[in-house]
């Protein structure tokens, strides 16, 4: 299991046989993988919407199995097989069908999700008239398609209306997601924030497992206490040290209680994917998270004389690392000038400490700061409140910018309204509120509702109790 958003993998490993029979494994290139099993499983004369469908629903099966590790995780050496009593109909030197051929080459790194989750989607098929199931009927889209459904027409008339299509996925290769060296005391990074992150989320069906907070990526006390307490339940060497075989059973455990393998899955937030810690930062290095990073030097610079004001530039310059090198002396780190991941998480810690130590009329006729994490599909609380709030409110003046309800959920309409914003703001149009978005929405906010607002005791701008 990844930690990270859903690639397409280069190639994939299938074993030609049930999970637990010895049998050969075969590893091919995904996009040749995908063209077997779409050859072997469904008919070439059928309507290429019925063909776009039932291959979009193989091509998700397979990257769930990828993502989630689902074999791996449980001791395999393998990605897939293909037996088609758990998974796939794959079958080594067959012919592909030239109009199959080519409708996977236009297709293969496309993939069907559930709106507000980042996995794809476990779609499970079958061919509706020898077997039946709760998924795809491949007879059934036949039929569809025959009627001139189109092809997310059946793919929502078997899965639901609330799956969407992610197009033009990264294709890039994929090994295991076990950290190399182990997790232990003292570790730190994105790797350690996913194992926090995991084992909370497990601790909701086996509560004896203690709760980890905060969920910051540094490996102490309340981690490691967390793990001893999972390797005891699961017959694991309980030595609070995560090596291969506690990783992959934490993953094959937080899938489990997640449902990734189901259609009825849970889900996995964008939240739960975002690496908070970005890499290290020491000199030359440029690009969105170094202006994320002097943004934050800046913000505390305001509050806080000790700390040296950066130019935000989006380069890790001398003037950078003199401001990083401030921080470190003002909060007790080694000064090194370099971000590592425990000046990255101090940083941040100490950012997010001062926002939420405001009093909100700090904030009348402005917007909030930067909430420190991206918000996008799947995002909750009272960030993604705030978020629609301002954007609403600049609606009301910029019509070419929808409203949304106001609800803590960033949903297909939140991410519609965020596209709106940044066309309209002329940013890159992706849907997610980072922070040159988080920019634009206070300039605009500030402009529409600014003038709205007055301190105490100041004429309003009409005479009081008039008629």
């Amino acid at each position: 299991m990844t930690a990270n958003l859903p690639v397409i993998p280069e190639n994939i490993t299938v074993h030609l046989g049930a999970p637990s029979a010895p049998a050969e494994n075969v590893t091919v290139p995904f996009v040749d993988y995908i063209k077997n099993v779409a050859s072997s499983e469904i008919y070439p004369t059928w309507p290429v919407s019925t063909l776009r469908a039932n291959i979009l629903a193989q091509i998700s099966f397979a990257l769930n199995r990828v993502y989630t590790e689902y074999y791996p995780s449980r001791g395999y050496d393998f990605d897939i097989t293909n037996t088609t009593a758990y998974d796939q109909s794959f079958v080594p030197g067959r012919d592909v069908f030239e109009n199959i051929g080519i409708i996977v080459d236009d297709i293969f790194n496309d993939y069907i999700r559930r709106e507000g989750v980042v996995e794809p989607l476990f779609a499970r098929y079958c061919n509706g008239t020898t077997s039946t199931c709760d998924g795809l009927s491949q007879w059934g889209s036949a039929a569809l398609g025959e009627t001139g459904a189109t092809s997310i027409d059946i793919l929502r008339n078997y899965y639901g209306n609330n799956i969407e299509l992610v197009v033009d996925a990264p294709i890039q290769s994929i090994g295991q997601s076990v950290p190399e060296p182990p997790l232990r005391q003292g570790s730190t990074g994105n790797d350690v924030r996913t194992l926090q992150l995991r084992l909370n989320r497990v601790s909701v069906n086996y509560p004896t497992i203690p709760k980890i907070y905060p969920e910051n990526g540094l490996f102490g006390n309340s981690t490691e206490q967390a793990v001893r307490k999972f390797q005891q339940l699961f017959n694991l060497s309980v030595d609070g040290v995560v090596g291969k075989a506690t990783w992959y059973e934490l993953a094959r455990l937080w899938a489990s209680v997640k449902r990734l393998n189901e259609l009825t899955s849970e889900g996995v937030r964008y939240e739960e994917v975002a690496n908070q810690f970005p890499g290290n930062f020491s000199g030359g290095e440029e690009g969105r998270q170094v202006g994320i990073l002097q943004y934050y030097l800046a913000f505390l610079a305001e509050y806080q004389s000790a700390i040296q004001a950066p130019v935000v530039t989006s380069v890790y310059d001398q003037n950078t690392r003199a401001s990083v090198e401030s921080f470190q002396r003002a909060y007790d780190l080694p000064v090194t000038g370099v971000v590592d991941v425990v000046t990255w998480n101090a940083l941040y810690d100490a950012y997010i400490g001062i926002i939420d130590s405001l009093p909100e009329a700090a904030f009348y006729g402005s917007i909030r700061p930067y909430p420190g994490l991206p918000l996008s599909i799947g995002s909750r609380g009272q960030d993604v409140i705030y978020l629609q709030e301002y954007l609403n409110a600049i609606a009301r003046v910029y019509t070419q910018i929808p409203t949304v309800t106001v609800d803590g959920v960033f949903g297909p309409a939140t991410e519609e309204q965020v596209k709106a914003l940044q066309r309209f703001a002329g940013l890159p149009v992706d849907g997610v509120a980072g922070l040159d978005t988080w920019y634009a929405i206070g300039d605009l906010y500030g402009d529409t509702e600014g003038g709205l607002y007055r301190s105490e005791g100041q004429y309003p701008g009409y005479e009081v109790g008039a008629e």
